[in-house]
């Protein structure tokens, strides 16, 4: 479990520096904690919730790629829109 505590902790942070909850930018953001953003945004654009119904998964990942260098890792983000583009993703889901 010590090794998921900085996805935990730090998933929450933006490329930009923006985020919380100390405000890390870029790559001082554990790498683990910047995969985990993109697909716990994924997750929620793509699930049904109380408040809204989910969106297709081209839009959302067109959402992540709008979203690259501001709160999410651009290198990361292009890696996983490759996935949904080639359906290993929906292989996944």
């Amino acid at each position: 479990m010590k090794d998921a505590l900085p996805v935990i902790r730090y998933h929450q942070e933006r490329w930009d520096g923006t985020g919380y909850p100390i405000g890390l930018k870029g790559h001082d953001i554990p790498l683990m904690a910047r995969i985990f953003s993109i697909v716990d945004a994924f997750d929620a654009l793509t699930s049904e919730r109380p408040y809204r119904k989910p969106i297709p998964m081209e839009e959302a990942v067109e959402y992540l790629r709008e979203k690259a260098s501001i709160h999410f890792d651009p290198e990361v983000v292009a890696e996983f829109a490759k996935m949904a583009e080639d359906g290993t993703l929906k292989k996944m889901l």
